[in-house]
């Protein structure tokens, strides 16, 4: 497993980190959430070696993770780090980057290698093409493709799908997770994005004021949000009588023992979103239909 334990860090005077400690087991995909500037990049790095530790010690199985004082070479061949930024062949063919470090030995299973990965991140037309010719979202799916060649033990995903369009972002999610999860390989995706985590991670661990959170399944911290930091992860929120609320918990109704006058209706796709003004504060309540601003309303709280 991957051992955390009381670790902090800090770049000139600035604190980042202060006593982070958690576990990861063989083959399970923790996702880290935090505003930008908590620290989820900072302790990537830190857990793949690219900085020393002030205070504390990772490791991985029985392997401690050291930084560059002690490894002339950053990084630890059983782990891999994909960036926002590729580190790419512009002038070579997406299969010749994507089989950069595999053996020559057999050209035949390493060619299946090549072809098998090129098919997990939807590239198979690209196969041929320059690395120069592609999109940013294409290099992304070639550096995740890349990482994955040898087989590593853990990969350590940095806003991993942030520069791949929506047309083939959910797929490509299903494609890539389900292939770490089925081979056993432990992943640490650091993210802004919902949709990275729902459905695929087995425990979120929140980054906030230099410290953890909240950590638990997604299932539980969605439940159960314990700020609002938390519920704004996942979807817009109020707050009644200091309760937390998403906008699908409320409803309009004909009567109600809370009154509220519309102030504006967004379409949400397969519902609208009504935002009201309550007690001078704006709660937001998902509708079916849009209501005209000025209209009052009566709402309740879902059971």
């Amino acid at each position: 497993m991957l051992r955390v334990e009381q670790v902090s860090f800090g770049y000139s005077k600035t604190h980042v980190l202060d006593n982070i400690n958690f576990t990861v087991e063989q083959g399970e995909n923790l996702a880290i959430i935090g505003e930008s500037g908590s620290g989820k990049s900072t302790l990537l790095k830190l857990i793949y070696g690219e900085y020393d530790l002030e205070q504390g010690q990772i490791w991985w199985k029985d392997t401690e993770i050291k930084g560059p004082k002690y490894n002339l070479v950053i990084g630890y061949g059983f782990m891999k780090y994909v960036t926002q930024e590729f580190d790419l062949m512009p002038y070579t063919s997406v299969e010749n980057n994507i089989g950069k470090y595999l053996s020559r030995f057999n050209l035949e299973k390493r060619q299946q290698r090549i072809n098998e990965l090129i098919d997990v991140v939807e590239l198979k037309a690209f196969a041929k093409r320059k690395v120069k010719t592609l999109s940013g979202g294409q290099k992304q799916r070639v550096a995740l493709a890349r990482a994955l060649a040898k087989e590593p033990d853990i990969l350590l995903l940095d806003e991993p799908f942030s520069h791949i369009d929506n047309f083939k972002k959910q797929s490509l999610r299903r494609s890539v997770f389900n292939y770490l999860k089925k081979n056993a390989i432990t992943c640490i995706v650091a993210t802004h994005d919902k949709y990275d985590v729902l459905g695929f991670a087995d425990t979120m661990l929140v980054l906030h004021d230099r410290t953890i959170l909240a950590t638990g399944s997604p299932q539980e911290l969605y439940n159960n949000p314990k700020s609002g930091l938390v519920a704004s992860f996942f979807d817009e929120f109020s707050i009644i009588n200091d309760k937390i609320y998403y906008p699908h918990q409320l409803k309009i109704t004909e009567v109600s023992d809370f009154k509220a006058l519309v102030k504006d209706s967004y379409f949400n796709g397969k519902t609208w979103l009504i935002a009201v003004e309550y007690n001078s504060r704006t709660l937001l309540i998902e509708h079916t239909t849009k209501i005209n601003s000025g209209t009052e309303v009566y709402f309740k709280i879902r059971p």
